[in-house]
């Protein structure tokens, strides 16, 4: 059996060969053979011409050019060109267990589910992405979305990366190239509402790398509520109730302030969502605070906790503007493009 990895890929210069490396030490079954296929996005910081250095070391590896630097691009461009009877996604940003894409491939078709795959399990470094990392998982931040919990296995909404049959995607159809983000989320919407199953395996073991920048954080998650709203134009329906949370928030905060000058319902109902927040997020943070082993990390989780509601929310209601109220067919300058930064 072909496995093909598909790995969207742009400026990654500093981790490139060191991830090349991870994949091609896989575990895999005897009778199993890997091939790899990186869609890089005109990467101009020497990434491309490491790849293309490994690429001729060994056949097993092929580089694709993703012309238009975005993710749902990269992966269907890899998709087209992936020859394997399975197709698992990995990214750059990840560390892997080494029996991940053995995991994958058994669990897929043990289950018998459409697409299969991890938790979204973060592992950071700095003060601000230890803090994420602790955050994580709380339902304070995850809304308790499984997708979060790592230690959960059963059917969910979406997973962290993936995994299918090659011939999923013909009955699903390819990711959504209008999306810049969410692409993954609304490929796994799709699947449910056409009788499919999405399964997450606490066993498929990945770590992803966040941010170390609350700045970087609130436009990271500015992103996802903005395509999250695309999503729900696309679909008439959002993914999970629990998407729709912190722009309803936002909102009636934005509302309450224009309204408080002139109404004293409008004002104390203000204040009680205020200080409701603030209590919530105290409540957290004291739970968290033993786990975190540094009194510096969780000093930081109650501006963690803002970034992830207020940017989602922040930009939920930018995505509701865009494509509902002003009917616009492209996205705004500022959510076009994918940015780590």
């Amino acid at each position: 059996m072909l496995v093909s990895v598909l790995i969207p890929c742009r400026n990654e210069g500093d981790h490139v060969r060191r991830f090349i490396s991870e994949v091609f030490r896989q575990e895999l079954r005897p009778g199993w053979e890997l091939e790899v296929l990186v869609s890089d996005g005109l990467s101009d910081d020497g990434s491309r011409e490491q790849l293309d250095e490994l690429a001729a070391a060994d056949s097993r590896l092929r580089v694709l050019s993703n012309r238009a630097r975005t993710t749902p691009h990269a992966l269907n461009l890899a998709i087209r060109h992936a020859r394997g009877d399975v197709l698992v996604r990995m990214d750059v940003h990840t560390a892997y267990a080494p029996d991940y894409v053995l995991r994958c491939v058994e669990t897929l078709f043990e289950t018998g589910a459409d697409c299969v795959g991890g938790p979204w399990v973060p592992r950071g470094e700095g003060l601000v992405s230890r803090a994420i990392t602790l955050s994580f998982a709380s339902p304070w931040v995850s809304g308790g979305g499984k997708a979060h919990d790592p230690d959960y296995e059963g059917p969910v909404d979406t997973v962290y990366l993936g995994c299918w049959r090659s011939d999923a995607f013909h009955r699903f159809g390819p990711f959504d190239e209008t999306l810049t983000r969410a692409q993954d989320s609304e490929m796994n919407l799709r699947i449910w509402r056409n009788g499919g199953t999405v399964w997450q395996n606490p066993q498929i073991r990945s770590w992803y790398r966040p941010r170390n920048s609350l700045h970087q954080l609130f436009r990271q998650y500015a992103q996802y509520g903005y395509w999250k709203v695309a999503t729900l134009r696309k679909h008439r329906a959002p993914a999970s109730l629990r998407q729709l949370a912190p722009g309803v928030f936002l909102g009636a905060l934005l509302c309450l302030g224009v309204l408080a000058p002139f109404s004293a319902a409008a004002f104390w109902t203000l204040v009680a969502l205020v200080w409701s927040y603030l209590a919530g997020s105290a409540l957290f943070t004291l739970q968290l605070w033993k786990r975190s082993g540094d009194p510096r990390v969780a000093l930081r989780l109650p501006l963690v906790f803002a970034c992830f509601h207020f940017g989602y929310g922040y930009g939920y209601l930018a995505g509701l503007w865009d494509f509902f109220l002003l009917s616009r067919s492209t996205p705004s300058k500022s959510f076009e493009l994918l940015t780590r930064a």
